[in-house]
């Protein structure tokens, strides 16, 4: 038989008993639709992670401290820290492939100034911190090398703390106080939004880090220093030239391991999306489980579609149908309802995907191969679970077939 025909035919008799069959097709429609929402909410959070990594800077290189083992006890990472600003200067002297360099002091405090005060993080960098951040204003303008070298008490601040003290006016030239020490500012940072560790990376205030050191934190040694390239491809000979000068500043032997971690943007996105991805497999394999259910009853249904066709079967047999045309109709009869299901799965998952994401506020995506995957996937349930009632179907003997009541 053509395909067109087998397809009109397996159409037919599906059709004849709609309930059943929309019964029949639910564990499919149900299982597609499932699939599709796991994967779009996995990829939309993995598509949201990339872009809050991107959003950190440009070509981002990141130096962290490295560890310290006592007695063959590993401290863990950043638990020895021998950074200091003569490594960030060693840096800025002797690199050739750096676009710029900044340390990061990092402190917190009450911030008076406007209609209030609010505690908010203050990180103390350099003039190229906002290259290396891609951070512009949106009034006003950044400190400069002059301010840097002065220790001037100026402040770049962001766009929560704005709205917090100033949510009516624009606040540069106005005074705040950090730690009772005044700060003019200078600048209103661009908002830059959630990080990927979901914290707001708007609500700080970025002053010269000779001005934090001296003035808030007093520290001696770095938390972090961040630096970045011209270009993408640069970054692996960038990190190993920053190796280079590191552990000669830090008058290592060659023996000796690093007491410090250079890590790039690639680094931070694979560790932070390799979650998403695990999470998006565990989640797609239980949705899967829906699919598996849909064949069984599928197969259920098909099976009692033989019995009660039994005669009608017989029929075609007795008047020289091969036992591999029956086969193929009931196996196209299986496929085409699960394919059907399918396509009513990938439109709950789409709305289902959508409604969830307006709700929420959640980013979700769905790409082609995604929807593909889950059609041939539907397709081969009906294949598989289908074969058994098909082959049961085409073994039939005729004579036996129509004495069946």
């Amino acid at each position: 038989m053509k395909a067109s025909v087998l397809t009109k035919v397996a159409t037919q008799s599906i059709l004849k008993n709609k309930m059943r069959t929309l019964l029949t097709m639910l564990g499919i429609i149900i299982g597609v639709g499932a699939v599709i929402l796991m994967v779009a909410i996995g990829q939309g959070a993995q598509g949201q992670i990339q872009r809050q990594i991107e959003g950190l800077g440009t070509n981002l290189i990141v130096i962290a401290p490295g560890t310290s083992n006592t007695g063959g006890v590993s401290g863990g990472a950043g638990s020895f820290n021998r950074l200091t600003v003569d490594d960030v200067e060693k840096l800025e002297r002797e690199t050739v492939l750096l676009a710029g360099v900044s340390p990061v002091i990092a402190t917190g405090s009450q911030v008076i100034g406007g209609q209030g005060n609010w505690r908010t993080r203050i990180n103390g960098v350099s003039v190229d911190y906002a290259t290396i951040r891609d951070w512009g204003t949106t009034s006003g303008s950044f400190f400069d090398d002059a301010d840097q070298r002065s220790m001037a008490r100026v402040a770049v601040i962001g766009q929560t703390v704005k709205e917090a003290l100033f949510p009516d006016s624009d606040p540069v030239g106005e005074q705040i106080q950090l730690r009772n020490v005044p700060f003019r500012v200078i600048g209103v940072l661009e908002p830059k939004g959630q990080s990927a560790e979901g914290t707001d990376q708007d609500d700080v205030i970025l002053a010269p880090y000779t001005t934090v050191r001296t003035r808030l934190s007093g520290r001696s040694f770095v938390p972090q220093i961040l630096a970045s390239t011209f270009s993408p491809e640069e970054i692996p000979s960038a990190q190993e030239e920053i190796a280079l000068i590191m552990r000669e500043a830090h008058d290592l032997a060659e023996w000796e391991a690093d007491d410090f971690t250079v890590r790039n943007q690639a680094d931070l996105t694979d560790a932070a999306q390799g979650t998403t991805e695990v999470m998006t497999v565990l989640l797609s394999a239980v949705a899967g489980i829906s699919l598996l259910v849909g064949g069984i009853g599928i197969m259920n249904i098909m099976l009692v579609s033989v019995t009660e066709r039994t005669r009608e079967i017989g029929v075609r047999l007795s008047i020289g149908a091969r036992g591999s045309d029956v086969l193929t109709q009931f196996l196209v009869e299986a496929i085409v309802m699960s394919a059907i299901g399918g396509a009513l799965g990938v439109g709950l998952g789409f709305a289902s995907a959508q409604v969830l994401a307006n709700a929420t506020g959640w980013s979700t995506a769905i790409s082609p191969t995604t929807v593909g995957v889950a059609l041939a996937f539907s397709a081969a349930i009906g294949i598989f679970f289908g074969f058994y009632p098909a082959r049961q179907a085409s073994s039939l003997d005729p004579i036996e077939a129509l004495r069946y009541e």
